[in-house]
């Protein structure tokens, strides 16, 4: 019988949208719950790409596993749905983004119900849904009446292409990380939300969490904790200055200052400056760079020196210049650092550039050549005072106690976590429910008034001074104000993409609840995710969003833990051909061509799938040709799942095979129920290993047991009992095949259920040991055949074994055995020489 992949797969996912196995029965008591969730995907008009099934599948399969070991599992779906490429896509196809959002969404639901997936649909969630962003608007509302969303005029990042403000965490190497368009600093009125008050919290209890450690360690250095101290200088100006630094035992190396283009300070001194000119020009053209291009991208150092201004060092009482430069960030610290040339690197060359001291106060290096820092805390201060002779360790507190003493000097617990820009003026996202009234200031729209609906627009295409479109619909914006009942403008703002994405997780707990977000039977039920995987691009933007609004709804009583997600996991990216891969070339000049035109990328050959190479590998082909379960099974055996791994179409036709070679059992098994004697060992180890790596996600070496296990039975034969193990084994990662042969084999009718519904297998650890061994047999180091002895069989037996060997009696004639050399259940090796 032909394995037809197509009409088997349309068979059982039409059984399954009927029968809902999957779904998850919410206050089950008579079973465990476990909650496993993937990152729902944006709907983009390109549909599925190979990097969404590797995450699914593998979830998919834990959650199939943890089903047959009684579980009550939710699994869910649902789709993130608003934001920027939706909205461009709208644009350059005049198309309406709620229209190209639904086509969008039904051509993924195709794509997903396509491959099998084990999710609840019932529980299916959209963003763009204003029954479900009525309760982003609600949690946006708690924020700003607890204080934790305020409006200020700031510099922010400003995308030249999108026309919109991107956060910090959404500008990658001076790009927009969406379009790849130019990033500019802008100073712009925004909401934001105060992420840093909880930024304690989401370093501390990261320790409580089953998170690999790469994503904890990339959270604690987003956050940035650390403690310092906070140094006043006194200055000419009138004002007094404050400097933020974990380096309090440099303070005599000190011999400049600099100053953000930004600092307020700057505008108020202005008339005391007297090449203000020439500060106000540099002013304009920092505000054009990017903070990437200002810290990380800024090689060359420029500044302009306040002339004027004079700054005390307050341990050495020596003067200092103070410069503007751009490196220096108003968002971090106090928005004034020290130089200390002698110490840092990039302060070494900025004194350089502009001729200034360098002092040394740290031994062991030359500090005319270069900056010298010391790899640990037990190099020697010199050229300081009373630090002489100390340690860096004993030093720093030394002069911390000794700069809180004199009282220019306090401790201070300082991070990089920036708060969260959360406005953006694009048409595309939930509408901020906010209103301006000039008497009462910002006020929230009354709670019974959500969702404020995202009104249709005529153009929603960003407009060129910065505003929302949404700026544009007078009879929309004029409203009234809840308080006072005076004339009030709404907010025109939106939303960021991350808004929606930050609770989706509790909405897929209570889905159809219209009185709150999440019930509170349904939150403690469920709560909180126990297993979350998800790409690591997402570490430092949603992971760390979602953290901080779990966190303060837990704060205000609406879930009872505080982190929304016990486990965390994360999954490599999937590579596509390289077209311009040096080893497709012929000929040598056509390689150095390639190397000249594509640098570095032409000695890769595989590299990130794009339409522009031509790389791209659609779902759709691949499930056309080989089918959902080759898919499935291809994706899963790839290669280590936190590692980027290359697509091979040869590789999927392996699968293929493998498949084949499980379907064609059918013809050769007996009628015994039970498991063979023959096969016992090795189908324990296989129970053994495939239900422990599916837990560790090895998902690939579970993949290879299988196929071992397979290769054991066409060796050996296998009864109806072997097979039966075999489709509840391979049963998460290829359902539809299996559920067919579980029919035709009669197993379905003999249980009264799917093969999915079955009690995953149990393994007996006495079992998993082979009762009998093939063992080499060698006389004098040469092979003369093999013998199978009992498990762990003592010298004498396997010895009497070997002898009746036709080869061995040959070799052993008029010999003597002198030493037998043992290596147990693998070999036997007699050492012979002749009688005397």
């Amino acid at each position: 019988m032909q394995y037809d992949f197509a009409a088997i797969e349309k068979k059982w996912q039409d059984n399954w949208e009927k029968t809902k196995p999957y779904r998850a029965v919410t206050g089950d008591k008579t079973r465990k719950k476990f909650y496993g969730l993937i990152e729902f995907p944006y709907p983009s008009a390109a549909g599925l790409h190979v990097g969404h099934p590797r995450p699914f599948t593998a979830l998919d399969v834990v959650t199939r596993k943890k089903r047959m070991e009684g579980y009550n599992v939710l699994f869910p779906i649902g789709f993130d749905a608003f934001g920027l490429p939706t909205e461009n896509f709208a644009i350059k196809n005049h198309v309406h983004p709620a229209v190209v959002t639904q086509e969008n969404i039904k051509n993924f639901t195709r794509q997903l119900k396509m491959l099998g997936y084990g999710f609840d649909w019932d529980r299916c969630v959209d963003t763009t849904d204003p029954q479900y962003y009525k309760w982003t608007q609600w949690i946006f509302l708690q924020l700003f009446k607890h204080g934790l969303a305020y409006k200020t005029t700031m510099p922010v990042n400003w995308c030249t292409s999108c026309k919109c403000v991107l956060a910090n965490e959404e500008v990658v190497e001076g790009v927009c990380e969406r379009c790849g368009s130019e990033v500019v600093r802008k100073e712009k009125s925004q909401w934001m939300l105060r992420i840093t008050k909880y930024a304690d919290r989401l370093i501390d209890d990261l320790d409580d969490l089953d998170f690999i450690e790469r994503v904890k360690i990339q959270q604690k250095n987003w956050i940035g904790r650390s403690t310092g101290t906070e140094v006043t200088f006194k200055t000419n100006m009138g004002d007094d200055v404050t400097v933020y630094t974990t380096r309090a035992d440099t303070l005599f190396g000190t011999t400049y200052m600099v100053i953000s283009p930004e600092h307020p300070l700057l505008k108020k001194w202005k008339d005391q400056i007297a090449n203000w000119a020439e500060v106000e020009e540099y002013q304009a053209a920092a505000a054009r760079k990017s903070d990437f291009e200002r810290g990380e991208l800024n090689k060359d150092k420029t500044g302009v020196r306040l002339e004027g201004v004079q700054v005390i060092n307050p341990v050495t009482g020596g003067v200092l210049p103070m410069f503007v430069s751009d490196y220096v960030l108003m968002g971090y610290g106090t928005g004034i650092v020290m130089g200390v040339p002698g110490h840092d690197q990039r302060d070494w060359d900025f004194a350089k550039k502009f001729g200034l001291p360098i002092v040394e106060v740290v031994k062991g290096g030359d500090v005319t050549k270069e900056a010298f820092v010391a790899k640990d805390d037990k190099a020697i201060m010199v050229n300081s005072g009373f630090l002489n002779g100390m340690t860096v360790k004993e030093a720093i507190p030394a002069m911390k106690k000794y700069a809180v003493e004199q009282g220019w000097g306090k401790e201070k617990v300082n991070f990089k976590l920036r708060d969260w820009v959360f406005s953006r003026q694009r048409y595309w996202g939930e509408p901020i429910p906010l209103v301006n009234c000039e008497k009462c200031g910002w006020v929230a729209i009354p709670e019974s008034d959500l969702p404020l609906v995202l009104p249709k627009v005529e153009s929603y295409e960003p407009t060129d001074d910065g505003e929302s479109p949404l700026s544009k619909m007078t009879d929309w914006v004029n409203t009234t104000c809840p308080c006072c009942g005076g004339p009030a403008k709404r907010e025109t703002d939106t939303m960021p993409q991350w808004a929606g994405s930050s609770w989706y997780f509790l909405r897929y707990m209570d889905p159809h609840n219209d009185k709150e977000l999440v019930g509170k039977e349904a939150e403690e039920y469920w709560g909180p995710v126990d297993w979350y995987n998800g790409g690591m691009e997402h570490t430092t933007l949603h992971l760390l969003y979602s953290r901080f609004w779990h966190k303060f709804l837990y704060d205000i009583g609406v879930v009872h833990t505080k982190e929304p997600y016990a486990k965390r996991t994360s999954h490599g990216m999937i590579l596509g051909k390289n077209p311009h891969y040096v080893g497709n070339a012929k000929t040598e000049e056509e390689k150095q061509a390639l190397r000249e035109k594509y640098g570095a990328q032409a000695e890769r050959p595989a590299v990130k799938m794009s339409k522009s190479l031509g790389n791209v590998v659609n779902p759709d082909d691949v499930i056309k040709a080989y089918g959902a379960d080759t898919m499935r099974l291809y994706i899963m055996f790839i290669g280590d799942f936190e590692k980027t791994a290359s697509w091979s179409d040869e590789a999927v036709k392996g699968s293929k095979r493998f498949l084949d070679r499980c379907w064609n059992l059918m013809d050769r098994v007996t009628d015994d129920p039970e498991i063979s004697q023959q096969n016992m060992a090795a189908v324990h180890k296989t129970i053994k290993k495939v239900t422990n790596d599916i837990d560790e996600l090895k998902m690939n070496t579970a993949i290879a047991a299988l196929m071992a296990l397979v290769n054991d039975f066409y060796a050996k034969g296998l009864s109806k009992g072997d097979l039966e193990a075999l489709l509840k084994l391979l049963s998460p990662f290829a359902p539809h095949m299996v559920e067919e042969m579980w029919e035709l084999m009669g197993y379905a009718q003999k249980y009264g259920k799917m093969c999915m519904q079955m009690p995953w297998p149990g393994y007996d650890e006495s079992k998993t040991i082979d009762a009998t061994a093939e063992m080499a047999v060698q006389v004098n180091g040469k092979l003369k055949g093999t013998v199978v002895v009992p498990t762990d069989s003592d010298e004498q037996t396997v010895v009497a074994a070997a002898m009746e060997l036709e080869k061995v009696k040959k070799s052993t004639e008029g010999m003597t055995v002198v030493k037998t050399i043992l290596v147990k259940n693998k070999l036997v090796n007699l050492i012979v020489k002749p009688a005397k």
